[in-house]
């Protein structure tokens, strides 16, 4: 294929006559800038020092291909990389590869999820997945969900649901309660909801970072002294910063004797409820109304992957069910553009789906527990002598130096970050409880022993 005819103007989208060849060669050529990227990820390090990269707009005429390639080279030379092994900032691990064909499928499909006429194959797939993990983790017949572009908009779906079932949809004095290390999306999800920041009541967690159950009580006996009226209790699976579980055992008691929601972000840990392997904290979830899980944060699935997942789809069905008076609909057959806030989405369903098929259970619980096992090295060689080490059941790790003052953890971790990122480790520095931490995700699949190993070293300077 020749570049006079990639670049002919009347070239703009794929043919339904012919081969496609221009976009086979284009697909081609980008494939081999991207592996040349990844391969070249130790040379460059888990994130780049070169901030130059121009962003340059539209001209009068369209570019050339070879200006355009050179751009995408430019782009991915100062992008943040995953596939490098001393990446352990984040929960954004390296592209599952089955994932990464997912995402071409999808965008050449263009199918859109607003309805079934739109996307016939891809809602029955997005249906049938969606129920089968509801079913992995112990929901029954009645039960579904719905995939969402990530966790905030999955909670946001799940609260709204929350609130609408309870009758207090209209209500400024319904409220929400989370621990104090819950996810932060739930702030922007009490301001979307029109509520006041008073109304998301913050319960206080253990030394273990867990939702404390007794100060649980005493909040809900409080709310209704102040007349707030609860929609629902969210339990953690997985905090942020150390990687904790709520008692959900405990919480789903106390939201049965009150009839009250629960929902449960699993955003981090959810993943782990599909498998066998073993994590404290895991029973009892099939106890929830509802369930956020990011497969897109552990095992690979490329971004976004987020799926809402409930004891009942008719819940969904109600809150979001607008009768969609454009689109025709079929028998039996639920749009979902009507069981959740977004309308228009792409078939992002199709990356889980192939990522899912080709590793299987054994290969979900050999990424898992691997992130597991890579947790428990790092935790065993640092040192207990000079750091305080914050962790729970999953793969997070926060930690400090001992008697470090709350005023000088700022700059000692921001100093550490700087001299980590230029050995090729990138770390994160969360603030917790008045003082900042470093974080280290141990998500990476590429990260062996040897590569935590060098970074104890480096820590122990």
């Amino acid at each position: 294929m020749t570049e006079d005819l990639i670049n002919k103007k009347d070239i703009y989208f794929p043919s339904y006559l012919g081969t496609n060849e221009n976009l086979i060669t284009l697909v081609n050529r980008a494939t081999k800038i991207l592996c040349d990227w990844f391969s070249k990820a130790d040379k460059y390090g888990p994130l780049p020092f070169d901030e130059n990269f121009k962003c340059l707009m539209p001209d009068e005429e369209g570019n050339s291909t070879e200006d355009l390639f050179h751009e995408i080279q430019s782009l991915l030379k100062n992008s943040f990389n995953p596939v490098h092994p001393g990446s352990l900032a984040h929960l954004d691990p390296p592209p599952l590869i089955f994932s990464i064909l997912g995402d071409l499928i999808a965008a050449g499909l263009n199918n859109n999820l607003l309805a079934y006429e739109l996307s016939p194959s891809v809602t029955l797939l997005e249906e049938s997945l969606c129920k089968w993990f509801a079913k992995k983790i112990g929901f029954n017949d009645s039960s579904g969900g719905i995939a969402a572009s990530g966790g905030t908009l999955s909670n946001l779906n799940a609260l709204i649901a929350a609130r609408h079932n309870s009758g207090l949809g209209s209500d400024p004095n319904s409220a929400l309660l989370v621990s104090e290390d819950a996810h932060s999306s739930f702030v922007k999800c009490i301001r979307v909801m029109g509520l006041d920041t008073t109304n998301l009541v913050r319960i206080k967690t253990d030394n273990q970072g867990r939702m404390d159950i007794n100060d649980l009580r005493k909040s809900l006996d409080k709310c209704t002294l102040e007349n707030k009226k609860i929609f629902a209790i969210v339990a953690t699976l997985g905090t942020t910063v150390r990687g904790a579980i709520d008692p959900i055992k405990e919480i789903s008691e106390i939201c049965k004797e009150r009839n009250i929601w629960l929902h449960i972000d699993g955003s981090i840990g959810g993943i782990f409820a599909v498998t066998s392997i073993p994590i404290k904290g895991l029973n009892n979830i099939n106890q929830a109304n509802s369930i956020t899980i990011n497969p897109q944060k552990i095992i690979g699935i490329t971004k976004t992957s987020s799926l809402l997942l409930v004891s009942n789809m008719s819940t969904l069905e109600n809150t979001f069910n607008t009768g969609l008076p454009y689109i025709s609909s079929k028998k039996n057959i639920i749009n979902r553009g009507e069981i959740g806030i977004q309308g228009s989405r792409p078939a992002e369903v199709i990356k889980l789906w192939l990522g899912l098929r080709f590793l299987g259970l054994n290969g979900i619980e050999n990424i898992l527990k691997s992130s597991i096992k890579r947790k428990d090295f790092f935790i065993k060689n640092i040192s207990k002598n000079k750091f305080d080490i914050f962790s729970g059941p999953l793969h997070i790790v926060s930690f400090i130096p001992k008697k470090l003052k709350s005023e000088d953890s700022d700059t000692w971790t921001q100093t550490k970050v700087n001299e980590l990122i230029n050995n090729n480790f990138m770390l994160s520095r969360p603030k917790f409880k008045g003082r900042y931490f470093l974080r280290v995700v141990m998500g990476n699949y590429n990260t062996k022993e040897s590569h935590i190993e060098e970074l104890l070293r480096l820590l122990d300077n």
